[in-house]
């Protein structure tokens, strides 16, 4: 073949052509359809963070149209009231009606002193015998204590004791954090368990559920907590998810009455100077025969109640025995000195029928001082 030939190209058939376009077109549809995709994709992302803006916005109005308590309420009485039981059944069931009736009444703090000016300030030690030899105070307090603890948890702090012979046959508080074991609630109370736990994450606590629950802290084992569970919970994980707030928080937040905490004092002073509260009480009420008619009496809102109940010889006993008061009248000690119970029938009224009585008779006046409080 000569140099100067030309070689002719061949043609291109139509369907190759056409098979050319379509490609081209479908290349620009996939990119169109990522394009959307991706339009897509941002729209869901925006709608997700504006659900979550809302949701958030609804908790905290939910957390600011709470109903929470702020206030407290204390009840003391003093331990000698247990003598006056001719046996130690009866000294248990005695226990167990003070602690019936301050729950009843939503009580916060229990405070047990002395009459007669010893320096207990502990519940340990061994019950002694029915009388005045034996240590009342401490009997009282801890069978408080041992009412009030969830039943879950009494192994893990109340070992076998003399003074708690007879209390599992006592009547149950049945108060708001005894919980069963299925049955919902945003807070529980728990006790850390001794596990060896991962970098990073808080500890064991058992709250009487099914399944523990980690906490966001890594905490000493053996501590009693009050948890916080998270609303949404992951079933299939082998642990809840909570964190842990203080004791206060189911009365302070979530309206919820919380049980007592008991408190020993030495004599009656003390029951005044050792408040749990930095402010201490600002309002104190003395119940006493001689004193002025409930009926006739009204609350001012106050943040720390105290209401002191004497014992078999009342108030005017507890008094004389404190060396740390110079003062023979007992109605000087307190803001109001009232008579819960006018015109009564009896000749005396035992502690344990006075909580009862006192407490529902400034039932209403309470409510009254604090109407927005559920």
């Amino acid at each position: 073949m000569s140099a100067g030939v030309a070689v002719k190209r061949p043609k291109m058939m139509s369907s190759q052509l056409e098979e050319k376009i379509d490609w081209k077109k479908r290349k620009a549809e996939i990119k169109e359809s990522k394009r959307q995709s991706k339009e897509a994709k941002l729209i869901k992302q925006l709608e997700k963070q504006k659900q979550q803006e809302a949701a958030e916005k609804a908790k905290l109005e939910q957390q600011q149209n709470k109903t929470g308590r702020a206030y407290t309420v204390s009840v003391a009485l003093p331990g000698s009231v247990l003598d006056n039981a001719q046996s130690t059944e009866l000294r248990t069931y005695l226990a167990g009606q003070i602690a019936r009736a301050c729950v009843v009444f939503c009580v916060d703090e229990i405070i047990v002193f002395d009459e007669q000016g010893e320096d207990v300030k502990s519940v340990e030690g061994e019950f002694k015998g029915v009388g005045k030899k034996g240590h009342a105070c401490i009997q009282l307090a801890r069978i408080l204590q041992y009412l009030e603890c969830p039943q879950y948890l009494r192994k893990c702090f109340f070992p076998k004791h003399q003074d708690l012979q007879y209390a599992g046959l006592l009547n149950p508080l049945d108060s708001p954090h005894h919980m069963r074991i299925d049955e919902e609630s945003e807070y529980r109370e728990g006790i850390v368990l001794d596990r060896p736990t991962k970098q990073g994450k808080g500890s064991l606590v058992n709250c009487g559920m099914r399944k523990d629950i980690r906490i966001d802290k890594q905490l000493q084992s053996g501590l009693r907590v009050t948890v916080q569970l998270n609303k949404t919970q992951n079933q299939d994980s082998k642990v809840y998810q909570g964190i842990v707030v203080a004791p206060h928080v189911p009365r302070t937040e979530g309206g919820l009455y919380w049980g007592y905490s008991v408190r020993l004092a030495s004599c009656l002073s003390a029951v005044f100077t050792e408040s749990q509260y930095k402010e201490g009480y600002d309002l104190t009420i003395g119940t006493s025969e001689r004193g002025s008619n409930i009926d006739q009496t009204t609350l001012s809102p106050f943040k720390h109640l105290l209401v002191v109940f004497g014992g078999v010889q009342g108030l005017e006993a507890s008094v004389d025995a404190d060396q740390n008061l110079d003062v023979t009248d007992p109605s000087v000690l307190f803001d109001l000195y009232l008579n819960t119970c006018p015109d009564q029938g009896s000749r005396t009224i035992r502690t344990e029928e006075a909580i009862l009585i006192s407490m529902a008779a400034m039932r209403q006046k309470i409510k009254a001082a604090f109407p927005d409080v559920s």
